[in-house]
């Protein structure tokens, strides 16, 4: 069966001036080779601001001044969501933070004589830790939750394993090839992850056992052609949307009835709990995760992907059995993890270049 391809709709020209230059910083970002999906979080973010100086008569970039800036930040502050909640801290930080990188551009680029924007105080953000984080046992219990016998369930099952095994991101898990998967040597090729950097992580042995059973057995009922190679497909053939794979997810930790709520990321603060509970050192957890850095560590040496295997096999709980001697991680660091897989729980949360 061949795939529908479907037509985008011709972009709408820029509604003032000050789009115009939404629509040029975005074309600059692409240019210093930023990631499409950071160029849409961007258009979002900076979106909502248009908007907001739409309706109140603001067009031009020097309509903006430092005054507007914090009355906009005020409308964050007390806007509230259709569930009637208000914004997080950290979401209201997430929507300033591109509008000053956006400011400090278009200062650059001699629009304005001023940047409105450099003397903004955004939201200060505290240590929040992750909501939920699953024990071995309720990570099963989501496991079991799939009907294997059916090739959607199949499919269901090899990508819970997965971001068990794994800890990836959901854009991670959605771009992820088949090309990508060495199920014989137990790694899989992230390519492109977050800062367009490529990363080998392992991937347990029975994760690779149920992705290899998915692909020979499930995926083959589920692909369309022009096949991209695309290893978890959705219902019509075709590579998950990041909001369907995350409802995806959803569903089955529901289903599983074990009073806590999460999707994607609740793997990921799950894989590296538990493997840092289990003595992994913390800097195999970050070339895990993909982590630049860690707050608790000023300088991480880097590990080959060889000893990654093997504390990989040695901690996660879905394989192995645990090493007596393992050293137990301190609890700072414990702390600081966690700190950091909450911090980077909000995905649309852009960081200044």
């Amino acid at each position: 069966m061949a795939r529908v391809v479907k037509k985008r709709k011709p972009a709408e020209p820029p509604a003032s001036p000050l789009a115009a230059v939404m629509e040029k910083h975005l074309d600059a970002l692409r240019v210093q080779n930023y990631s499409e999906y950071t160029v849409k979080n961007r258009r979002v973010h900076i979106g909502f601001f248009v908007a907001w100086c739409h309706e109140r008569g603001l067009s031009e970039p020097l309509d903006v001044t430092r005054p507007v800036l914090e009355r906009y930040q005020r409308h964050l502050f007390h806007y509230r969501q259709k569930n009637g909640q208000p914004l997080s801290f950290r979401s209201q930080h997430s929507r300033l933070v591109p509008i000053r990188v956006w400011f400090r551009w278009i200062a650059r680029q001699r629009l304005i004589l001023h940047n409105p924007a450099s003397e903004l105080e955004l939201p200060r953000l505290g240590h929040r830790l992750p909501k939920h984080v699953l024990t071995t046992s309720e990570a099963e219990c989501v496991l079991a939750q799939p009907d294997v016998n059916d090739p959607l369930g199949l499919r269901d099952r090899a990508l819970l394993e997965t971001l068990y095994s794994t800890g990836m991101r959901r854009l991670e898990l959605a771009n992820l090839k088949l090309y990508d998967l060495d199920t014989e040597r137990g790694t899989l090729m992230i390519r492109q992850g977050k800062g367009k950097k490529d990363r080998v992580i392992p991937i347990g042995d029975r994760a690779a056992a149920w992705v290899e059973k998915y692909v020979q057995d499930g995926r083959t009922h589920l692909v369309v052609e022009p096949d991209d190679g695309t290893v978890f497909l959705s219902n019509a053939g075709e590579p998950f949307s990041l909001d369907h794979l995350s409802d995806l997810v959803r569903v089955h930790v529901d289903a599983a009835q074990i009073a806590k709520r999460g999707a994607c990321h609740l793997f990921r603060h799950t894989m590296a709990t538990l493997m840092l509970e289990n003595g992994a050192d913390i800097r195999y957890i970050q070339a895990m995760l993909g982590h630049a850095d860690l707050k608790t560590t000023q300088i991480y040496t880097q590990v080959s992907i060889r000893h990654l295997k093997q504390i990989h096999s040695a901690t996660h709980p879905a394989q192995l059995p645990k090493k007596d001697g393992d050293a137990k991680p301190n609890e700072a660091a414990r702390e600081e993890l966690r700190n950091a897989l909450a911090a980077e729980q909000d995905e649309d949360e852009e960081q200044e270049p």
